[in-house]
């Protein structure tokens, strides 16, 4: 009877406990909902007075309204609470669309996973076209890469290629700096290979430095993708070699470019023309190495449109991911634009419907 008793009481004190919960959880609703109504009020008499001095102010306004709200949308679909409450992207100067648009009459092909490009000054994005979408992002992944080996790291860093890390260990086929065990060069040289060459063996030799280990490392990689709110990522190595839990979408790919591209060091590597790294090897010997960009731009294989200058960018390709490629360019007047391409079934895809985006810059 004692036993019976004891389990009455226990589930009295959950039901309770479950109670409180809920009146918690409608407290902190109707909060939030007071909250947003008190934001819907301020900007509406912000409109109102707007509209009062000039009507050309006023479009401009309404303009900021609607991405705003384009922005909670996006924020509710895909954050935390936590991150909306503190206004989140909202707050900042990033580049939001929660569905596709197309303000550029963009005349490339949807033959594409996705596309996007991304006014960075207007923080508008002006093409979007299931950037929201998970995808295997094959070698940009070394875009995420790089900018951990730039924040925990020192360039002039002296690393030794592991075994793990030797072109021996990775696929024939693979991209490759033509790394040996035993190898010694600086995390300089090593991002060179990574971002120019898109040496997978260069990704595996800066993981190993920074964190000890590829899977250390990784975890340091989904940590900071989260962040930088691309929330839509998770990674499993650090150079995009297929792996079917390996993902990220066009969007998250341009948050991580967008603080990439604001490190000099990082700027200075993908505008390289080429790099030539000095390796002193096991038994004390010394060679050079060569490495040029894998982007067809920078290699003058392909033109941009007139009045565009492509800055560099990081290409990535495997059977699965398709042919991919990120951008940083600038257009007659100066104004930057990231632009993204993911999934085409060709490099003559990949490259016909970048260039559709780089003309919409002049637009």
């Amino acid at each position: 009877m004692s036993s019976y008793r004891e389990e009455e009481a226990q589930k009295r004190r959950e039901r309770i406990e479950k109670n409180r919960q809920k009146r918690s959880r409608r407290h902190g609703d109707k909060k939030n909902q007071k909250k947003n109504h008190r934001r819907q009020i301020a900007a509406g008499i912000c409109l109102v007075l707007i509209a009062a001095a000039g009507g050309g102010v006023y479009a401009v306004s309404m303009q900021h309204a609607q991405k705003n709200a384009e922005m909670i949308s996006y924020e509710k679909a895909n954050y935390s609470g936590s991150v909306f409450s503190a206004d989140g992207l909202a707050a900042t100067s990033l580049c939001v669309a929660s569905e596709n648009t197309d303000e550029i009459q963009y005349s490339g092909t949807t033959d594409v996973h996705a596309a996007g490009l991304f006014d960075l000054n207007g923080a508008n994005v002006l093409y979007s076209n299931q950037i929201h979408d998970r995808l295997y992002p094959a070698s940009t992944t070394k875009i995420l890469t790089a900018l951990l080996a730039l924040e925990k790291g020192n360039l002039s860093d002296v690393v030794t290629v592991g075994e793990n890390a030797a072109a021996s260990s990775f696929p024939a086929d693979a991209s490759l700096c033509g790394l040996q065990e035993g190898d010694q060069l600086t995390l300089e040289d090593l991002l060179y290979g990574l971002l120019l060459s898109s040496g997978n063996d260069a990704a595996t030799a800066i993981a190993e430095h920074i964190s000890g280990s590829e899977e250390a490392f990784v975890e340091e990689m989904n940590a900071r993708a989260k962040e930088l709110m691309a929330v839509n990522t998770h990674f499993t190595n650090p150079h995009g070699l297929h792996d079917d839990n390996h993902y990220t979408t066009a969007y998250d790919l341009y948050l991580i470019f967008n603080t990439c591209i604001q490190n000099e060091e990082f700027m200075k590597v993908i505008e390289a023309e080429s790099y030539t790294a000095s390796i002193k090897e096991a038994d004390g010997s010394v060679r050079t190495e060569e490495w040029k960009p894998t982007n067809y731009y920078a290699r003058g294989i392909v033109n941009a449109p007139d009045g565009v200058t492509v800055v560099g960018g990081k290409t990535g390709t495997t059977g699965e991911a398709g042919y991919c490629l990120i951008l940083l360019d600038r257009n007659s007047a100066d104004h930057p634009y990231i632009s993204i391409v993911m999934g085409a079934g060709s490099r003559d895809i990949l490259y016909q419907n970048m260039n559709a985006l780089l003309e919409g810059t002049q637009n």
